[in-house]
């Protein structure tokens, strides 16, 4: 990046490391592996819990860190020579059953093969392959080069048999003839006069006759390419065995991004590695999106993981109703990225309401807070001189620039959505018409007890950051005694224009009156 500077200036916008900083907000809104080493965790424990011996799925909005959680965990497991495999569903988005799950296999043994010609047998001293990847070097000491090759030749067999099986047509029939011959055999008795004058000599003979009849059998059957998964679970789950063996520990498989398969073929892919992990020291780490997947089906017999059973859940998603906590959070991963861009300093480039809408913005999503921020970054440097409104990035900015942003989540919506697209933009446009027409307010309320067709949009619209909660228990300050409600912030993409509105209400989720402001009876939403 460029380190000369443009001469002194009252602003930080008008020195050329902006630029610099605006590239490498491009760069860090899409995970990568290299970018594993700018992980801010966004609470204490989680990195370690993620690299545990255990069972994850991994929830969280779409840009909430989900895959840079694990990729910085895929990161220091290959440092510590703990063989691991990296899959991105969505390269399978759209496959159907079962093809999907043999390719899911297909991917996974490949990096495991992957893994094992490279990680696994480089020494610490070939630093530029270490430092490269990982910034770091591994203290355990290299496989059993012999060993390591006849586990990864052993893998070619097993990706070479999935390929085939994935060629094969999803069933087919195979006719076979079977030849048999039955013998019968007919016995009798023939007395026999000697001839010999007064005597009389009975001879018994048997005569037996042998026929042979050749029958020629033909049967059909079909070959289902889940026959074929279910009859070589054990090699699978052989093979992990030998691969805990020789690592001397756990191994790791990442399935990263769920919920872009089949959300019906979910929880069957889940189950199928579940049970090849199941006692050969395989550990499944899962990262989706919560209402937009199944990973359990109840059934006979269960099919998948479930949860507090057979895996913990680690959420990402941090409400703005820890507003303290998540700004402080997303101001840090600011001031990461302007350490590799000085001069810059979050102080010097925003006023401290830019920070706070940003968060607001952001609904709490890291991905749309930095993608926000550079759009605001955008309108400061354009300001026509006479709407000048200060030396720095402010709220004003950070409005317009939602107003740009806007359309990239329209369009992870239609992505993300749909057969129920349909219903769920209805269920939004009704949201926001009660915000901005009816209660003329940016929070609403709906009742915890709340269940049916509403509470399920609801949860979806969470999901693809169209609305966002703030707090988990309300009561109103008249209304029925004891019950209680949610509240929820529309997108503010959605109503910054509403601010001219007469009497629109936007409350201040930095303020300490927050929570009395928003136990009106007038902000619950029925969505009838």
């Amino acid at each position: 990046m460029a380190k000369n500077h443009s001469p002194v200036s009252d602003s930080q916008l008008d020195l050329d490391a902006v630029d610099d900083l605006l590239v490498l907000c491009e760069e860090v809104t899409r995970a990568t592996p290299e970018g594993a080493r700018r992980f801010i965790e966004p609470a204490p424990g989680v990195l370690s819990r993620a690299k545990s011996n255990q069972h994850h799925i991994v929830f969280g909005r779409r840009g909430s860190g989900k895959s840079s959680l694990l990729r910085k965990s895929a990161a220091d497991l290959t440092i510590d020579r703990r063989p691991i495999a990296f899959v991105d569903m969505e390269t399978f988005k759209g496959h159907s059953y079962p093809d999907v799950l043999i390719s899911v296999l297909i991917k996974s043994l490949y990096e495991f093969k992957n893994w094992l010609d490279s990680a696994a047998t480089a020494p610490a001293s070939k630093k530029t392959f270490w430092k490269r990847l990982f910034d770091a070097i591994p203290k355990r000491p290299p496989f059993n080069k012999t060993h390591t090759a006849s586990l990864s030749d052993e893998l070619d067999t097993l990706i070479k048999d999935l390929e085939h099986q994935l060629r094969e047509p999803e069933s087919s029939e195979k006719q076979t003839k079977q030849t048999r011959a039955d013998e019968q055999t007919a016995g009798g008795e023939l007395a026999v006069d000697g001839g010999v004058p007064g005597t009389t000599v009975k001879s018994k003979v048997s005569a037996g006759i042998k026929a042979a009849n050749s029958t020629e059998e033909q049967s059909k059957y079909i070959s289902h390419k889940v026959e074929y998964l279910h009859q070589n679970i054990l090699r699978f789950q052989s093979f992990f065995s030998s691969l805990s063996k020789l690592s001397d520990g756990a191994s790791f498989l990442i399935l990263d991004d769920l919920y872009h398969i089949r959300k019906s073929d979910q929880a069957k892919v889940i189950d199928y590695f579940h049970r090849v992990a199941k006692g050969n020291n395989l550990w499944l780490k899962v990262g989706t999106i919560k209402h937009r997947s199944q990973w359990y089906q109840h059934s006979d017999p269960p099919i998948g993981m479930k949860l507090g059973d057979d895996a913990k859940e680690i959420n990402l998603d941090i409400s703005l109703e820890k507003f303290g906590t998540l700004r402080d959070f997303l101001k840090k991963i600011l001031m990461n990225l302007m350490a590799e861009t000085p001069p810059l300093t979050v102080k010097g480039l925003l006023n401290p309401t830019a920070i706070d809408r940003l968060t607001i913005a952001s609904g709490g999503v890291t991905r749309d807070f930095i993608g926000i921020f550079a759009c605001a970054i955008a309108h400061a440097k354009n300001r026509d001189a006479e709407h000048h409104r200060g030396p720095k990035v402010g709220a004003e900015d950070v409005n317009l620039a939602t107003g740009d942003y806007a359309p990239l989540k329209q369009e992870e919506f239609k992505l993300d959505t749909d057969a129920e697209r349909e219903e769920l933009e209805a269920a939004f446009a009704s949201l926001v018409a009660f915000c901005t027409e009816d209660s003329k307010c940016n929070v609403f309320l709906i009742p915890q007890k709340l269940a049916g067709p509403v509470r399920e949009a609801i949860d979806q619209l969470i999901d693809l950051r169209l609305i966002h909660p703030v707090k988990s228990r309300v009561t109103l300050k008249r209304g029925a005694a004891g019950e209680l409600f949610e509240a929820y912030m529309l997108d503010l993409s959605q109503y910054t224009a509403s601010r001219k509105v007469h009497e629109f209400q936007i409350v201040d989720l930095s303020a300490t009156d927050k929570d009395e402001s928003i136990r009106k009876a007038s902000l619950v939403y029925s969505g009838s």
